[in-house]
């Protein structure tokens, strides 16, 4: 049952802060609402529409979730996938609270049942896929409920311009029309302006009041490197700076993901494969041990992630380019939920440019489309190679005013920057002239080995160690001029013709470059340095995982953290749905002695107080 306390006296608005903060306190164990959640629990509660942006593990949940306890009738969450909804129906049954879900997992007696309950009033809340709500039966059901608001989660993928679209979005206007009276709230964490006003007018929120909060994730140090062997970077960043810590690798194939899987298990790392080719029972078992057991890796395909709450994500790691700076933001976000220091860690190289950029332009995709994903995939390859601050970039395109964060790879160590004319012009004329030569063009290999002067089969078989641009690069190494030609390709100071084996081709603004015109600065393409100088600076910096201050308080969060794995398999739940890593840590800080003390421990409600408080006392004091 629901934990309000009866009220048999009116409920007028003005109560609704105070009762709000009590529902938070005694449902949900925290003290005090954070930045604009009370003004946004308050508003949804007295009626109001909303569009709520707000970073991942910035608590958008309880903007609609405390809202439902405060309202008469049940809550409907329309939420897009069944991982989401069933993790988030578990916690909230530890706390006390009232929840079902509908979806496909659930055979027709179950389904029935939770139907009966919500139509008896019996339910707090009611998650429901888009797909399920939509159904004749769905929308049969909700006409026959008390309905206290509907929350429409991952409220982005309206955006038929997106990177996670889902078609039954683009129905759910039908809500404001078949429910008039009953408050909307959308939530997303990651929508540019054009986004935000797509999700206004698909949705029908024309009348929400609109809370933006910052885009900024302080916890999250981003870093991006050149692709040198991205495995053995990969391998040796989990090992030096993450071992026995979850995370998240992120490939573009199906291939791709299942040998470097395969790779990091043997080399000890836990690591299981995740893509869209496994059966469905295959998926579902391997998103369950990553999401129930600690220190697993996943290396998946974008198709995982969404909806994943796991909240003690230490790391993000991309292996290949993301197409967009929102897909970049929304997976890198899975990484600290939990508010503890964290790592988007990316590789990229010039092959990635090469393949996002033919991917768009052999797309079946309108000229619109395709316009408006080349500007995504060129915003994402700027964030590659900026020299300023990463999070101000990257805030910048969300529409947010920031300083340098002072936490992130180009603040922590500068990179170096050159006067890059001299270099580009060389490598633009040596394109133009083996082209010139041949009558037709050449990859990017063929034209580094020219400009370095390697006398490989090819270059000898076409003549071209007798043109002019023979060698007049050795004063670089290979990865150097790829750097550099990846610069020129962001530049669009040359293309790149899929149509004809992707070949090199100039670009009109490159006459500028070649007059002398046109002065470029470019990165300077050093080595990287070892995974474990690396991990040095975060711990010098504050950004290592946290720990507990002594041994004994260390011992005693290990041995919670053990209980609580006895707890999760018992009730069948995810580990951090009984408690979260930061809970367990101020347990272990605090060392009470008596039940009561647990009440200010955060994310220890009234009902988890009842159902693990002596079992808690008795593990501290036996230490």
């Amino acid at each position: 049952m629901t934990l309000l306390m009866p009220d048999p006296s009116p409920r007028p608005l003005a109560h609704l802060p105070a009762r709000a903060t009590r529902v938070l306190q005694d449902v949900f164990g925290y003290p005090a609402f954070r930045r604009d959640q009370a003004e946004i629990v308050t508003h949804v509660a007295s009626g109001g529409d909303a569009l709520v942006l707000m970073p991942t593990g910035g608590g958008k949940s309880l903007c609609y979730q405390v809202p439902a306890l405060l309202r008469d009738g049940v809550g409907v969450v329309v939420s897009p996938l069944i991982a989401l909804m069933q993790d988030q129906v578990a916690a909230l049954k530890e706390a006390g609270v009232r929840a079902e879900f509908l979806n496909s997992t659930l055979d027709w007696r179950q389904a029935k049942e939770v139907e009966r309950r919500a139509r008896d009033g019996e339910l707090d809340l009611l998650y429901l896929a888009p797909e399920r709500l939509l159904t004749e039966r769905g929308l049969a059901l909700l006409d026959e409920l008390s309905i206290a608001l509907f929350a429409i989660d991952e409220a982005h993928c309206v955006s038929q311009w997106g990177h996670d679209f889902r078609q039954e979005y683009l129905q759910l206007a039908l809500l404001a029309e078949r429910f008039p009276a009953v408050p909307r709230i959308a939530l997303t964490a990651t929508a540019d302006a054009a986004t935000r006003a797509e999700i206004i007018e698909r949705l029908r929120l024309h009348e929400a009041r609109a809370f933006v909060q910052s885009f900024d994730r302080p916890n999250i140090r981003y870093r991006i490197a050149g692709k040198d062997s991205p495995r053995r970077q990969l391998l040796r960043f989990i090992q030096d700076e993450h071992a026995g810590e979850a995370g998240i690798v992120y490939c573009l194939s199906r291939k791709s993901v299942e040998e470097t899987a395969q790779m990091l298990a043997q080399h000890g790392i836990p690591a299981l494969a995740y893509h869209a080719g496994f059966p469905a029972a295959e998926r579902e078992a391997r998103q369950t041990r990553f999401i129930e057991e600690d220190g697993v890796v996943i290396v998946a395909t974008i198709a995982f992630g969404m909806g994943i709450d796991k909240p003690d994500v230490r790391f993000v790691a991309h292996v290949d380019l993301p197409k967009s700076l929102e897909g970049y933001y929304q997976e890198s976000g899975r990484a600290g939920r939990d508010g503890a220091p964290a790592e988007a860690w990316m590789v990229y190289g010039l092959a990635d440019v090469v393949q996002q950029r033919r991917l768009i332009e052999q797309s079946e995709a309108g000229d619109t489309q395709r316009r408006i994903a080349t500007a995504k995939l060129d915003a994402m390859l700027g964030l590659c190679e900026t020299a300023r601050c990463r999070r101000q970039y990257l805030l910048e395109y969300f529409g947010e005013a920031s300083g340098p964060c002072g936490n992130c790879d180009n603040c922590l160590e500068p990179p170096a920057q050159f006067d890059g004319t001299e270099a580009a012009q060389k490598l633009l004329s040596c394109i133009y002239r083996c082209e010139q030569a041949s009558g037709f063009a050449f990859g990017a290999q063929h034209i580094v080995d020219v400009l370095r002067g390697q006398r490989t089969e090819k270059v000898l078989a076409r003549g071209h160690d007798r043109i002019s641009t023979f060698g007049i690069g050795g004063e670089l190494d290979e990865s150097q001029w790829r750097a550099i030609l990846r610069q020129l390709l962001t530049m669009r100071l040359v293309t790149v013709d899929h149509a004809n084996w992707n070949v090199l081709r100039l670009a009109p603004a490159s006459r500028e470059v070649l007059s002398g015109a046109r002065r470029l600065t470019l990165r300077r393409e050093v080595a990287p340095k070892s995974a474990r100088r690396a991990k040095g600076r975060r711990r010098e910096t504050g950004a290592a995982t946290p720990t507990t201050d002594s041994p004994r308080e260390e011992a005693l969060f290990q041995v919670l953290r053990e209980w609580r794995r006895g707890i999760a398999r018992e009730h069948a739940v995810p580990a951090y749905t009984v408690l979260h890593d930061s809970s367990l840590r101020e347990i272990a800080r605090r060392q009470p002695r008596e039940a009561h003390e647990l009440a200010g421990v955060p994310g220890i409600g009234a009902a988890k107080l009842a159902r693990y408080g002596d079992a808690l006392i008795e593990l501290v004091r036996s230490q």
